[in-house]
């Protein structure tokens, strides 16, 4: 990982919330962001905040979200998300977010990602591959 990787990084990401990432199950009158969606985006906008960061052969996996969604975004708004990297632990990272449309805010929270080897963990998931192709 470089020097560079540290507490402090931020970034905001505007995506549209197009069909795809709405909710269905209310009716086409009342489609919303899914929180799902909400979250997958999180997930997306920090690990390119620390993608320049962490070195060829590496990448990061998600592995804990706290995550109050507060406000609805209807179809064809679009949302900010804003990521800050607030603390480095070795390859544990943390995360702080929030995201608002034009409106309000509509969600905020804490995430955390580990960086992870490429080679190494496809060694793994190989190996687990065989144990369950075994079972």
């Amino acid at each position: 990982m470089s020097d560079t990787l540290q507490a402090g990084l931020t970034a905001t990401t505007r995506n549209a919330i197009d069909q795809g990432r709405t909710i269905g199950f209310m009716g086409d009158d009342l489609r919303v962001y899914s929180t799902p969606s909400l979250l997958y985006d999180v997930e997306v906008a920090c690990r390119e905040l620390i993608l320049p960061h962490i070195g060829a052969g590496k990448d990061s996996v998600g592995t804990r979200v706290e995550l109050d969604h507060v406000g609805a975004t209807l179809l064809g708004m679009w949302v900010e998300i804003t990521v800050k990297l607030v603390e480095v632990s070795g390859p544990a990272l943390t995360f702080e977010f929030s995201a608002r449309d034009a409106i309000e805010e509509v969600a905020r929270g804490k995430h955390s990602r580990f960086v992870v080897g490429l080679e190494k963990t496809a060694q793994r998931l190989q190996a687990k591959r065989a144990k369950a192709a075994a079972a």
